[in-house]
């Protein structure tokens, strides 16, 4: 993995609402948001960029949520292109066969269910850039 010190080179690829509700504007980071994606999609997403040069910053399959177990995914590369890495491809296409092995599950969860989703993929890249999570919170009503 690279070195996540500099905010300025985040792109936070996301399918999350809450990313962009509670992170837009609150940094340097850059956030690419695409609610159209499923899981597997942002993955894909992110491989296409790292094989394009981008950097992967957190692991694809980061925390201990298996890749059926939530519709939501965050994964933070470079802005810019550094050259291609090949532990990074490697690491990313291992990500994607592994969700490729987990039966895909029916999201007509409650809507609590999906709020508490999107909450612990939050909190995930919360860690990852050093963000307190709780301050992000604090301007939402319906949490």
């Amino acid at each position: 993995m690279a070195n996540i010190g500099n905010p300025k080179d985040y792109l936070i690829l996301t399918n999350n609402p809450l990313i962009v509700e509670c992170l837009q504007g609150k940094g340097a980071w850059t956030i690419d948001f695409r609610p159209e994606l499923k899981f597997r999609d942002v993955l894909v997403t992110a491989r296409d960029l790292v094989y394009a040069g981008h950097l992967l910053y957190t692991h694809p399959l980061s925390g201990s949520v298996k890749p059926n177990e939530t519709p939501y995914k965050s994964v933070i590369l470079s802005v810019e292109p550094h050259g291609m890495d090949n532990d990074h491809a490697i690491m990313i296409a291992n990500a994607i066969e592994v969700t490729d092995k987990f039966q895909i599950l029916d999201w007509s969860h409650s809507e609590q269910a999906m709020k508490d989703f999107r909450l612990i993929d939050y909190t995930l890249i919360c860690g990852a850039i050093g963000f307190d999570a709780l301050s992000g919170l604090s301007n939402k009503q319906s949490l």
